[in-house]
This record gives C-alpha cells, sequence and structure tokens, in this order.
C-alpha cells in the first residue's frame, strides 16, 4: 500500500507553530535588554496602569501574587519600577515605572516593533493588518486579556 500524504496541517496547529516560534525568537531578541518576557509584560502592565496594587496587576496578568512580587522585587533591585504606599491603603503598595523603567519601555518598543516585522515579512501592510484584526477576534473569542500573554498564569 503506497504511503498517503499527511492530512494538511489545521489552523490552531499553525497558530501554535508561529506562535511559539514567535514567543521564542521575542525571548531572546528581549534577552538583548537583559529581561525575560514575564518582565517585559509586568513593565508593560505597570505602564498602562502606574500606581496600580501588586494585588491588582497580578490579577490583572493572572498570575499568582506571590510570583508577581518576584518580579516586582527584580525589577525594583535593577531601579526598573518602585513601590510606593498607597495614601489611601498603607497596607497596599502602588508600582511605578522609575526613569529607568521609562527609558527601557521606549527601548522595549523598538524591538517589539522590529520583532513584529520580522516575523510578519512575509506579509504586506493589508495582510498585517487583517491577520491583526482576524487574530484579535479569536483572542477575544477565547476570552484572552488583551495585551496579557496567557503564560502568565503558569508562571511558578
Amino acid at each position: 500500500m503506497p504511503p498517503s500524504d499527511p492530512p494538511p496541517a489545521g489552523s490552531a496547529f499553525l497558530l501554535t507553530q508561529v506562535g511559539t516560534h514567535a514567543a521564542q525568537a521575542f525571548a531572546q531578541r528581549i534577552g538583548e535588554l537583559d529581561l525575560t518576557p514575564p518582565q517585559t509584560g509586568l513593565l508593560r502592565a505597570v505602564a498602562g496602569a502606574p500606581g496600580s496594587s501588586q494585588q491588582a496587576l497580578a490579577e490583572l496578568l493572572g498570575t499568582p501574587a506571590t510570583r508577581l512580587v518576584a518580579l516586582v522585587d527584580g525589577l525594583e533591585q535593577r531601579g526598573l519600577v518602585e513601590r510606593r504606599r498607597n495614601p489611601s491603603d498603607r497596607r497596599l503598595h502602588a508600582v511605578h515605572l522609575t526613569d529607568e523603567g521609562t527609558a527601557l519601555l521606549a527601548d522595549i518598543g523598538r524591538v517589539a516593533r522590529e520583532h513584529d516585522d520580522a516575523v510578519l515579512a512575509a506579509l504586506d501592510a493589508d495582510e498585517r493588518a487583517r491577520l491583526r484584526e482576524l487574530l484579535a477576534k479569536v483572542a477575544a473569542d477565547q476570552g484572552l486579556t488583551p495585551g496579557v500573554h496567557p503564560g502568565y498564569r503558569n508562571l511558578r
């Protein structure tokens, strides 16, 4: 019996294949800034919601609070974020970017744009826009938080 051709790859497989490749390549690119993807995501979250409590950031990112505290600790030691007492509830710490963190965020944006261009080099501008629209539609249907990588749920 002659071997049969394998069935074509499904869309979900292709999303996983490209997504895994893109995540690995991004980790390598962002590593050149001495950052990990979780640190990068936390910096973006703090920039998007300055003064949020650690608990609120953990909830936004869908990560255990204990893991978030460790991430904040590491970024604070590098001088990228700072904790301030919340004036309305002194038990809580508000997390803010420092000037160094803000400057690094600009570098992160540059690296992210370069990464996007590299991963999507085969597509023209209209195709990229359409792909973004379609992927955003799928992500919304799956209940994913916009701008938050679902991998935070698995951080320990």
